[in-house]
């Protein structure tokens, strides 16, 4: 923005609150200045790193919503969106473009299928392309795409996505509200992430599902197209041709192999080094993130990608349970992540901001982000990948909430205890369910992503027992908080704890180890840089940063240090920024000023890492 006091978000009838002085268009005109954001380059990068092909049309851009002009991918509920009209809870896109020939050959399109990609659309939409109902797709936060090749047209097309989002807690909301307010959130309707189209070879790689440990990696493709064929569990693997994978080794050198099935295993201990032993293989960790890139081949289909090799598990060292990366014990030092931003609520304005994020938080000494009832986009774990930055995964809460129920008597010390009767409505549990399956497939190839968390101080809570089981069974190389906060059952891999009000417990002799998964957020509000004059949110006011700063110590050097040798693995503070009312950030919503002192930051953070070693 031109000046930290422009920090303002105009309201978009009644959605999105205005603060201080600037009117949404200077703002718009401030940030494109600043930026260097345009209309025809928002959001283009290919929005699946990990399954990257040469061809790549991107939709993003001017569309119609309800007849007024929009730019996805935003959400119309925010400022970068430019939408002038009410948000309802219909909403109509459309968007032509040109399909020539000439066009596709000059974008390196080939004979075969077209695919047409959407990043994500809340919560129900209904997609037509020229006339022709494509499909239906339900939930607002993973991706979905139909094969368009019998629908395009050689000239001018017309996409329209008819989306419905009335809020409904059958489908995942995360910290959405209609009436927004201190820990609840603007909520964002219809087209949030990238609309893109590729073309595909006749038979094609549709899916990737990449295992590693510490010396191997195990690569199934699934595939689509016209000729499939089906295993005997009725899975669809297309033709009987196998894969060709190609891995770049750190050494320079290129390992190939061929298979005739549509699966790999390759052991690179085995593979011999340039200088005739065997190669040794580096592991990715939040110091040293090493990356193998890969290109996977199947008849006429390649698609490029990448691993890192590393474990994640709980291992008994000298009598206490620890998490381990690696096979070594690890203190995860968090900041609880929720993903919003000032200008584009959902998104930022430049899918870089993830990585700034990111690095930002790696500067103030975390290695951990835990992704709070959100999926981002696939460019933020591809950063994190990069960076070595672990994160742990919610899952997305459905259900009601009440404020008594769920959080006035849990913290004051009324815990229920049983869940296996709670939420009994048959579609919302199954659609949870579905849901959470969907969400571990699709973030599963990522290193980064070393747990996840079920259910968060009871949102939505029913049978943890049971689905910590099922998610077990579903990516046993994970760890899974099954309840973060309260409310907690019998089975999970973590005794997770959230301290805002009560004092940290930790078992003389802890069967799991012990998580702060939430703490602190303590508030202060910076002038200039805040979201409305009644902003104030947070778990305990600062008059100034200093104040801050030695609240924040006193948490870990006092609360969190001398519990470590006694089983406490990890500490989520809460938050990394401003968010909305909640003034209790590392760094305030426009991420233009970091309250805390990144130096003592660092030592705090090397001081919990230097316990962990000592422990053991």
């Amino acid at each position: 923005m031109a000046v930290a006091a422009r920090m303002a978000i105009r309201k978009v009838r009644g959605s999105h609150h205005r603060l201080l002085s600037a009117s949404g268009e200077e703002l718009r005109k401030a940030f494109q200045s600043k930026r260097g954001y345009g209309r025809g380059t928002v959001w283009n990068d290919y929005p699946r790193p990990q399954m990257r092909r040469d061809s790549f049309y991107s939709l993003n851009g001017d569309w119609k919503l309800n007849g007024r002009e929009i730019l996805v991918p935003f959400p119309p509920q925010s400022l970068l969106s430019d939408y002038r009209g009410k948000v309802g809870a219909c909403l109509t896109y459309s968007r032509e473009f040109i399909f020539s020939g000439e066009a596709a050959s000059a974008l390196g399109w080939k004979e075969g299928r077209i695919l047409l990609h959407f990043g994500a659309v809340d919560q129900v939409a209904e997609v037509f392309l020229n006339g022709h109902f494509l499909g239906k797709h339900e939930g607002g936060y993973l991706p979905f795409s139909f094969d368009v090749t019998e629908y395009v047209t050689d000239g001018r097309n017309k996409i329209v996505v008819k989306a419905r989002d009335t809020l409904s807690a059958r489908y995942p909301y995360g910290k959405q509200r209609k009436a927004r307010g201190g820990m609840w959130y603007t909520p964002v309707s219809g087209i949030w992430q990238s609309v893109w189209m590729e073309c595909v070879p006749r038979v094609y790689i549709a899916g990737l599902k990449v295992d590693a440990d510490m010396q191997k990696v195990r690569i199934f493709v699934r595939t689509g197209g016209t000729e499939e064929v089906q295993d005997e569990n009725g899975a669809d693997w297309g033709e009987k041709s196998g894969i060709r994978v190609a891995i770049s080794l750190h050494d320079g050198t290129r390992y190939t192999m061929e298979t005739d099935k549509k699966e790999a295993e390759i052991d690179l201990t085995r593979i011999p080094g340039a200088d005739g032993n065997p190669y040794q293989p580096l592991l990715w960790n939040p110091e040293h993130p090493y990356l193998y890139e890969m290109t996977i081949s199947m008849g006429e289909d390649s698609v490029h990608s990448y691993f890192g090799l590393r474990t994640v598990e709980v291992r008994t060292v000298k009598g206490i349970p620890r998490v381990c990366l690696n096979g070594e014990p690890v203190f995860l030092q968090g900041v609880l992540d929720q993903g919003y931003f000032c200008d584009g609520i959902y998104l930022p304005a430049k899918e870089a901001e993830y990585e700034q994020d990111v690095l930002r938080m790696k500067a103030l000494g975390m290695n951990l982000l835990r992704k709070h009832i959100k999926i981002e986009p696939e460019c933020f774990y591809h950063y994190c990948d990069i960076h070595g930055m672990l994160v742990m995964q919610d899952m997305v809460n459905n259900g009601s909430y009440s404020w008594i129920r769920d959080t006035a008597l849990p913290t004051l010390g009324f815990a229920r205890k049983k869940d296996r009767r709670l939420w009994k409505g048959k579609k919302r549990r199954a659609f949870f369910v579905k849901h959470m399956e969907e969400t571990v497939r699709h973030l599963y190839n990522h290193p980064c992503v070393i747990a996840y968390t079920i259910f968060n101080e009871g949102w939505g809570q029913f049978e943890s027992d049971a689905l910590y089981r099922q998610a077990k069974a579903l990516d046993s190389t994970r760890l899974w908080d099954a309840t973060s906060g309260w409310f907690t059952q019998t089975e999970s891999d973590f005794d997770s704890q959230h301290i805002y009000f009560k004092k940290l417990e930790v078992p003389e002799t802890p069967q799991k180890p012990v998580l702060v998964s939430e703490c602190g957020g303590y508030s202060l509000r910076v002038p200039g840089h805040f979201y409305t004059k009644y902003a104030r949110y947070g778990y305990g006011a600062c008059r100034d940063g200093k104040e801050l700063m030695e609240r924040i110590r006193k948490l870990y050097e006092q609360t969190i240090l001398p519990q470590i040798p006694g089983g406490v693995c990890g500490c989520i503070y809460t938050q990394l920024s401003d968010v909305e009312d909640e003034v209790n950030g590392f760094y305030t919503f426009d991420r233009k000023v970091c309250k805390t002192d990144p130096e003592m930051m660092r030592d705090i953070a090397a001081a919990l890492f230097r316990a962990v070693s000592d422990a053991d």
